[in-house]
């Protein structure tokens, strides 16, 4: 399954299941096949999103280091981290709330 957010003022951003699962999970939304964020809500999401970004990287900091990778931010499997994941859902976050509109997937 897709998880397309959209939003009036900004264009949509499109996810694989897992990926926008976890970041549902993350602002506190229940991952489902409808729901929104409301402009109220997106400073919360912001600030968990950016939090558990910033826990990722120090987790990840001492590893790297040891074993000297070049940055030491994969996250899943697949080498990608939570930081580079969540940046398109970020910006569609805060471009949604300064234009004042709703973050929505599934309708």
């Amino acid at each position: 399954m897709l998880y397309k957010f959209k939003s009036a003022s900004v264009a949509e951003v499109v996810m694989l299941q897992p990926n926008a699962e976890t970041l549902l999970k993350i602002i506190g939304k229940a991952p489902g096949p409808q729901g929104i964020v409301t402009v109220e809500q997106i400073p919360a999401a912001l600030a968990a999103l950016r939090q558990a970004i910033e826990a990722q990287k120090k987790a990840t900091q001492a590893p790297a280091d040891a074993d000297d990778n070049d940055g030491g931010d994969a996250d899943d499997a697949d080498g990608v981290s939570l930081e580079r994941r969540a940046a398109p859902f970020i910006d569609l976050l805060e471009r949604s709330a300064a234009a004042g509109d709703h973050v929505v997937w599934g309708v």
